[in-house]
């Protein structure tokens, strides 16, 4: 029986491996009159979880520009938004013991949207994001064992940069699209939108 349960774990890891996929590779979702202005990213007050690999102020804000330049430099709209992001905080997963103590990697960003030619900022407070590496095959055992620095740094700010994308989209007003119609009374809000 032992080699049943090799083999159904080789699966799984095989199905989760799957899942993980670049939607860069696909034609951007519509956001209105979007095009990127200015790409401000700032780490000068970045913390560092104790137990972490190293990443430096620069290596930070020059991970996370790209990451918004390649997400938003997409679109094509005929008004420039100025997007700023502070880079809160980080740890990057280090080697551990594969499963027990494999640790998982975190990065915490603020984001804000500004109207370049209204010279107004959008949002009234700085949208707080969190978040993980993405399952995958590789990153069930923890991506100190998988991945790189430069690697968790890119698969962190992809996330985070995806997940200001949908923040984006959850406020389509401020990019000349309708409102959104509000969701049903009692419904709970979806995960992470805090």
């Amino acid at each position: 029986m032992p080699s049943l349960r090799c083999l159904a774990l080789i699966l799984g890891v095989a199905v989760l491996a799957s899942c993980g996929r670049n939607d860069l590779e696909e034609p951007p979702v519509p956001l209105g009159d979007f095009a990127l202005g200015l790409n401000i990213v700032v780490a000068d007050n970045v913390q560092k979880v104790p137990i972490s690999r190293e990443a430096s102020v620069e290596e930070w804000e020059a991970v996370m520009k790209k990451a918004v330049e390649d997400r938003f430099g997409r679109y094509q709209g005929p008004k420039l938004y100025n997007i700023g992001i502070s880079v809160d905080g980080y740890a990057l997963a280090p080697p551990g013991i594969p499963v027990v103590a494999a640790p998982k990697s975190v990065l915490v960003i603020t984001a804000n949207v500004w109207d370049d030619a209204a010279e107004l900022k959008l949002n009234e407070e700085g949208k707080q994001i969190t978040v993980f590496e993405s399952l995958s095959g590789e990153t069930v055992i923890g991506t100190g064992l998988t991945r790189n620095r430069k690697e968790q740094m890119e698969a962190l700010s992809y996330n985070a940069v995806k997940r200001v994308e949908e923040w984006f989209l959850q406020n389509p007003e401020w990019f000349g699209l309708p409102p959104r119609d509000p969701p049903p009374e009692g419904t709970a809000r979806a995960a992470g939108d805090r």
